[in-house]
C-alpha cells in the first residue's frame, strides 16, 4: 500500500506541475463574450473529471457552437437593450427548455408558455426570444426555467456580468468598487447517477429527490483541471479555469455564482475579503449609486444556487512583522521609485520604502504602503523573525520556492518544489465543507483552486 501512496504521490505531482506551468501562462482573468446580441441552443454533451470519468451533461452553447458547462458568460453594458435567442437541441424526452434572468424585466416571445416565461420545444427549430434592458450593473446568473430541478443541475444555467456605464475598471457606478482584476467562480455540484440514469435508461427512471452530489466545480471543472489554462482542447465542453492572479496590493473582484442543488461555503485563504454586494445590489446606505458602505469583512462566502456575490480581495502583507522581499539590493539604483532597477529592468528591492502617494486613489499622501510595490513600509528592512531549520529537518511543499520570500527562489533538494516558477505565494482557495473537496472521494479535487500573489515584474494577463 505505500509503494502504491507513493505512486500515487509522485504520479499527483507531475501532473500539478504541468497544469500550474500551463496556468501560469495562459490567461487568467473572466473569459465572456461582450455584447447586446446573443445566440443561444440547449444541446448535449460530456464533460470530464480529472478522476477518470465522463458526465452525460446538457447546456446552453453560444452562436451554434458547443455545449458549455457552465453556460456562456454574457457580458452586457448598463442601459444598453439586450437581445437573447434560444433554440432547443436537446433529445425530445427532455422536453422544453427557457431561460431566466433574476434581477431584470424581461419580455419573451416565440415558443410555448410556461409556468416562468416562454419556452423552446425540443424540435430545432422554434425560437424563443428574450429581450431586456440591464438597468443595475453586478453580477447576475442566468438558468432554465423549466423542471428546474432537473435541467439546471443538468447544466442549463450561467453567469451575466453588468458593466457599469462610464466607469471601466469599477464593479459599479461608484468609485468604491474600482478593481484591478476580477475572477469569477461559479460553484455547482452533480450527482452523477442522475446524469448516468437520464444518459442510459432515460429520464423516466429519475428521482430528483434523492439527489446526492459527489463531484463539485468551480467553473465546471473539478481540480486539479481548475488549474489548467482556458480552452484546453481535451476539455472542449469546460472552457473556463478558475486561478486567482495577483501582485501585492491589486484589488481584486471576486465574482461568485450559485448554481446546483446545494449551498457551497467558499473560503480564500490569505485575507478576509469585503462583501461589497449581493444578487447586484451594492451593500449601500444610501442607494446604488453610493459606495459599499454596508459591506462585511469575512473570509468565507456561503451561496445558496441561484445567488450571486461580489467581494473585494486585497493581499498587502500589512503587519506580518517581517519584509516579504528579504534583504535590501544595495546594489539596484531606482531614480524613478517605479520599483525596477533603472539599468536592467529587474525588480529592485531597494533601500527606500517611498509612500507618497496614496495608492487606491492616486492622491498625494501617505498610506503606508510603498508607492510602487505595495509593500507594508513599516516592516521594510524586518528581517524575517525565525531561523529557518534545514532542509533535512522539514517537509517542503509542492509550492515552497525554496525561500519565504516574495519573488526570491532558495535551493532545494532534487526532486522537491518546481510547482511556483515565479516565486509567489500560494493560498489554497476552496469549499469550507471538506466532503467537496474530494472527485467522488479521491482528495484532493473537487471545489478547489489557489490565489496566488506573484511579485512586481511578473506579468498577470
Amino acid at each position: 500500500m505505500g509503494k502504491i501512496m507513493n505512486k500515487l504521490a509522485i504520479g499527483f505531482g507531475a501532473c500539478m506541475l504541468l497544469l500550474f506551468m500551463g496556468a501560469l501562462k495562459g490567461e487568467a482573468a473572466i473569459v465572456g463574450t461582450a455584447g447586446a446580441t446573443f445566440d443561444l441552443t440547449a444541446k448535449a454533451g460530456t464533460i470530464t473529471i480529472p478522476d477518470g470519468g465522463n458526465i452525460y451533461m446538457w447546456g446552453y452553447a453560444l452562436d451554434g457552437g458547443l455545449m458549455q458547462y457552465p453556460g456562456p458568460t454574457l457580458v452586457l453594458d448598463e442601459d444598453v437593450p439586450v437581445t437573447i435567442t434560444l433554440q432547443n437541441q436537446l433529445p425530445v424526452e427532455a422536453g422544453n427548455v427557457s431561460i431566466i434572468f433574476p434581477g431584470h424585466t424581461v419580455t419573451a416571445s416565440g415558443g410555448v408558455a410556461g409556468a416562468m416565461t416562454q419556452e423552446a420545444e425540443p424540435d430545432g427549430v422554434t425560437i424563443v426570444t428574450y429581450t431586456f434592458t440591464p438597468e443595475e450593473p453586478g453580477t447576475y446568473t442566468y438558468f432554465s426555467g423549466t423542471w428546474m430541478d432537473m435541467q439546471v443541475p443538468m447544466g442549463l444555467a450561467g453567469t451575466i456580468i453588468v458593466r457599469p456605464t462610464g466607469a471601466a475598471g469599477q464593479a459599479y457606478a461608484d468609485p468604491a468598487t474600482t478593481f484591478d482584476r476580477e475572477y469569477l467562480f461559479f460553484l455547482s455540484d452533480i450527482d452523477p447517477s442522475a446524469h448516468n440514469a437520464v444518459a442510459g435508461s432515460g429520464l423516466e427512471s429519475v428521482d430528483t429527490t434523492g439527489y446526492w452530489p459527489v463531484y463539485w466545480f468551480i467553473n465546471g471543472r473539478a481540480a486539479p483541471d481548475t488549474m489548467l489554462p482556458n480552452n484546453v482542447p481535451w476539455l472542449p465542453h469546460q472552457p473556463l479555469n478558475a486561478p486567482a492572479r495577483m501582485h501585492p496590493g491589486d484589488r481584486v473582484l471576486l465574482r461568485i455564482v450559485g448554481s446546483g442543488r446545494d449551498l457551497h461555503p467558499f473560503h480564500y485563504h490569505g485575507n478576509n475579503a469585503d462583501i461589497i454586494a449581493e444578487d447586484g445590489r451594492v451593500y449601500s446606505s444610501i442607494g446604488n449609486a453610493g459606495p459599499p458602505d454596508l459591506a462585511e469583512s469575512d473570509f468565507t462566502i456561503t451561496i445558496a444556487p441561484g445567488k450571486t456575490f461580489d467581494l473585494i480581495f486585497q493581499w498587502t502583507g500589512e503587519n506580518l512583522g517581517w519584509d516579504i522581499y528579504g534583504a535590501i539590493d544595495t546594489g539596484c539604483t531606482d531614480a524613478d521609485n517605479n520599483g525596477f532597477d533603472d539599468g536592467t529592468g529587474e525588480f529592485c528591492h531597494d533601500a527606500n520604502c517611498t509612500d507618497a502617494v496614496s495608492n487606491v486613489t492616486g492622491i498625494a499622501g501617505s498610506d503606508g504602503f510603498d508607492d510602487a510595490t505595495y509593500e507594508f513600509c513599516a516592516d521594510h528592512g524586518t528581517a524575517f523573525p525565525v531561523t529557518l531549520p534545514s532542509q533535512r529537518e522539514i517537509a517542503l511543499g509542492g509550492m515552497y520556492s525554496g525561500s519565504p520570500f516574495l519573488g526570491d527562489e532558495g535551493v532545494l533538494p532534487p526532486g522537491e518544489g518546481g510547482l511556483n516558477p515565479n516565486a509567489g505565494y500560494f493560498f489554497m482557495w476552496h469549499s469550507h465543507n471538506e466532503k467537496e473537496m474530494v472527485n467522488n472521494d479521491i482528495f484532493p479535487g473537487g471545489m478547489m483552486t489557489f490565489g496566488i500573489i506573484e511579485p512586481p515584474g511578473v506579468a498577470i494577463p
